[in-house]
């Protein structure tokens, strides 16, 4: 007779070594898999433990300089610290338990101080190996999906102290992974603004920053859009930077130990509430916290024994003392300093007091202006989403109080009734909504904030991301755009992050919108069915299956079924994300794109439409012309 499976005794009980675990359960170890398409996708948390086991070092006054190179599958990074004790290497990167952060001696104010880091990547790896340097020897390993397969004994060496590590995240769970360029530079220059001194050479580039901090705002603000100069001081582990911008919305920027919490946390708080205190001791004046903070543009560095994270992937700092044997908390140091400095600053700058002083006066006159519509519009909503269908909602948000199944919480915003219909009956209704859109939304570039209210498409999506008051309150980690890949489903694209870049820009900075991808061909025989995405992918599949195989082009959503739309959007769904250059103002982008008409523009879209049509020229091998007037 068959054991019933609910049945519970002895054999029940599992024991897996520690690379097991890892590969069974890898979100306990690096949040999430993912395929690179989002900043915390676990394909960077494996570069990142790697690179912060060299900043360790670094921090302790061993090595000046790491190099870093990161191929379509291969990361190698080598730094010049002490070397891993060369007796240990094999056991430093795969029996838990087991490394030197456990000694506070040895490593203060590290990044992480659980001894995982390393291991992890080993277990998630196809390929590792670790190499230690030490006066005048050397010490290699090499693993597989964290199995030892290569162990060589000591030989001798004139490399420089240190350690190489290099490995290739295993396709098998990082299913068509890629690494995105921006992700990386962003990693790389986050490194160098929080180690003033260290050098990076990653992939060729010099990733280098003298006043820290400072150097961080002058890159993510416009020189042109900023109202003063850029406020920055530094104390006992903190480092603060602030300013104020003519964008709407907070954006900040802080970082525990050097990770950067993306999710923010006690020291952010802390950071904002600070801010406020020290704003009104200085003008004597009980302004409201929201005029005090609109527009700003901050950015918080501090080092603490023993951090405390809400997960393994340190994305936001919980409720700590500045030290683990107890004394002030975190809140209390970081707000008590934020405000005494910024306090003090503004009496040595009045100039910086007076600028200040005409932006908060302005948010303040802003707010007022929309106060009575503002109201109309949060009724209308309310009553809008008791009614409409508009919304379809999940049942995990973003950051909730369910646990870290809310960060996978996505929302897609798609026009017209067939598409909307497809993505609800295939969607993941636990961890994925849809919002409907009514026709084109407004061109919204040069209008004030008095719009989103005004306007009903508007009001209702904000309220439904529950971003009116910044993104504290955001219920989905994803913002997927989700359109026809045809000239109206691009031009509503366009609309849409117009809106997101006009009156939420902190939206876009953190990472939290993308485009959906679908395939534009189904190839297919009796026994096989291929999506493809590129005229490419589509020539692949027609070679793989051969024997004439039935090809579809899909024109728009509402074609594709809901049951083959289910392919598209679960594990295998393709996100592109929506990224600002450095060298792209947000002011500059908007009205290039969003703006009159200019000959500049004209231009560029003539330009290239010729490239696109060049390459379908290529392709079908028909001359084509186009208008220029």
């Amino acid at each position: 007779m068959a054991k019933d499976p609910r049945e519970y005794d002895e054999s029940s009980i599992k024991s897996l070594d520690w690379r097991e675990h890892i590969r069974l359960r890898p979100g306990m170890y690096i949040g999430k898999l993912g395929d690179g398409s989002a900043k915390d996708d676990g394909i960077y948390v494996l570069v990142k433990e790697v690179i912060d086991n060299c900043i360790d070092e670094h921090m302790m006054g061993y090595g000046k300089v790491i190099d870093v190179k990161i191929t379509d599958q291969r990361v190698v990074v080598r730094d010049y610290g002490r070397g891993i004790p060369l007796g240990k290497v094999v056991d430093v990167v795969s029996k838990i338990n087991t490394g030197a952060k456990y000694d506070s001696g040895a490593f203060q104010k590290s990044v992480g101080l659980n001894g995982v880091g390393t291991k992890a990547v080993n277990a998630l790896s196809n390929f590792f190996r670790v190499q230690a340097f030490r006066e005048g020897q050397t010490k290699l390993a090499e693993f597989k999906k964290g199995v030892l397969v290569a162990d060589p004994k000591l030989t001798k060496s004139d490399e420089k102290n240190g350690t190489l590590v290099e490995f290739e995240p295993d396709n098998q769970m990082f299913k068509n992974y890629h690494f995105i360029p921006e992700y990386l530079d962003d990693l790389m220059w986050n490194y160098a603004f929080l180690n003033a001194g260290l050098t990076i050479n990653y992939n060729g580039q010099k990733f280098f920053s003298k006043d820290g901090l400072l150097d961080l705002l002058k890159q993510k603000s416009d020189a042109d859009e900023i109202r003063y100069p850029i406020i920055h001081f530094k104390g006992d582990d903190i480092e603060v930077a602030l300013t104020h911008g003519n964008q709407y919305g907070e954006e900040y920027y802080s970082y525990v130990n050097g990770q950067n919490t993306t999710q923010g946390g006690t020291h952010l708080a802390a950071f904002r509430e600070g801010v406020v205190r020290g704003v009104r001791d200085f003008y004597k004046k009980d302004f409201d916290s929201a005029d005090i903070r609109a527009s700003i543009i901050g950015a918080i560095a501090i080092r603490v024994q023993e951090p405390v994270f809400e997960s393994q992937t340190k994305t936001k700092l919980g409720s700590i003392n500045m030290a683990p044997e107890g004394g002030q908390s975190v809140k209390n140091f970081v707000g008590d300093f934020v405000a005494k400095e910024l306090e003090i600053y503004l009496h040595k700058n009045p100039k910086v007091a007076e600028e200040m002083l005409k932006r908060i006066m302005q948010s303040e006159r802003e707010r007022k202006e929309i106060a009575g519509i503002k109201k109309l519009a949060n009724e209308r909503a309310k009553k809008a989403n008791l009614h409409n269908k508009k919304l379809r909602d999940c049942r995990f948000h973003f950051d909730d109080e369910k646990g870290e199944k809310g960060s996978e919480s996505v929302i897609f915003i798609t026009e017209g009734d067939s598409a909307s219909g497809s993505i609800t009956k295939s969607r993941n209704v636990e961890l994925q909504a849809v919002f409907s859109l009514r026709g084109k939304p407004l061109n919204c570039y040069g209008l004030t904030k008095k719009v989103v209210y005004e306007n009903e498409e508007f009001n209702l999506l904000q309220h439904a991301l529950n971003i009116e008051d910044g993104l504290d309150g955001l219920r989905y980690n994803k913002v997927i755009i989700a359109t026809d890949a045809d000239v109206d489903g691009m031009h509503i694209r366009l609309l849409l992050m117009t809106f997101f870049l006009q009156f939420f820009p902190d939206l876009v900075k953190a990472n939290h919108v993308y485009v959906l991808e679908t395939p534009l061909f189904r190839v297919r025989n009796k026994k096989e069915t291929i999506y493809c995405y590129s005229e490419e992918e589509k020539q692949a599949a027609v070679s793989k299956l051969g024997s004439k195989p039935e090809i579809t082009r899909f024109k728009g959503l509402g074609e594709i079924s809901p049951d083959e739309f289910g392919n598209f959007i679960g594990e295998d769904i393709r996100l592109q994300p929506v990224l600002l250059s450095k060298e792209g103002h947000l002011a500059k982008l908007l009205e290039f794109y969003m703006g009159k008409n200019t000959p500049d523009r004209q231009e560029f879209i003539i330009e290239n439409l010729r490239i696109e049509l060049d390459k379908v020229e290529a392709k079908e091998g028909v001359p084509l012309e186009i208008e220029t007037e």
